[in-house]
C-alpha cells in the first residue's frame, strides 16, 4: 500500500513539474499584453536605440512607426479576445487567410521601406539581420532534427 501511494505521489509530482506554468508558457509577451501601445512603442524604440545606436531624430521617427504597429496589434488582440469570449472564434477560410497574409505582408513591405528611409545603410543592414533572427524564432518555425541530441563525439 505504501508503495502504491509513493508511486502515485511521484507520478503526480513528475507530471506537475512537466507542465509549464502559465507565466512561463506565454514567455515575455505576458507583460506586453498589459501595456499600452505607447509603452510598447517606447520600449521597442529603446531596444532598437541600444542595438542600432539611433539618433534623437531617428528615435522619434521609429517610435511613430512602432506606435502605429503597437496600436494595430493591440486592436487585433482585443478583437480575438472578444471573439473567444463570445464564442464567435472560428477558423478563417482560405480566402480570409489569404487576405490576412496579404495585408500583413503589405504592412511589412511598407515598414521596410520606411526603415530604409530612416536608417543609415549600416543600421539598416543590422536591422534586417535582427528581423531575420526574430522571424526565425517565431511560432512553428523550428525544424525537427536539428540539435546535438544523439550525436556522439568522435576521437
Amino acid at each position: 500500500m505504501k508503495k502504491v501511494v509513493l508511486a502515485a505521489m511521484l507520478l503526480i509530482g513528475f507530471t506537475a513539474m512537466a507542465q509549464p506554468s502559465s507565466s512561463r508558457e506565454r514567455g515575455a509577451r505576458t507583460g506586453m499584453q498589459d501595456m499600452t501601445p505607447e509603452q510598447m512603442a517606447t520600449l521597442q524604440t529603446k531596444k532598437m536605440t541600444l542595438a542600432l545606436d539611433l539618433t534623437e531624430r531617428q528615435q522619434e521617427q521609429i517610435k511613430a512607426i512602432q506606435l502605429e504597429n503597437a496600436k494595430l496589434r493591440k486592436t487585433k488582440m482585443e478583437e480575438r479576445k472578444a471573439q473567444k469570449e463570445t464564442g464567435e472564434a472560428k477558423k478563417p477560410t482560405s480566402e480570409e487567410r489569404y487576405a490576412l497574409s496579404n495585408s500583413r505582408l503589405d504592412r511589412q513591405i511598407a515598414q521596410k521601406a520606411e526603415m530604409k528611409k530612416i536608417l543609415s545603410d549600416t543600421q539598416y543592414e543590422k536591422w534586417e539581420k535582427m528581423q531575420h533572427r526574430k522571424g526565425r524564432h517565431g511560432k512553428g518555425k523550428r525544424r525537427k532534427g536539428h540539435g546535438h541530441q544523439g550525436k556522439k563525439k568522435q576521437n
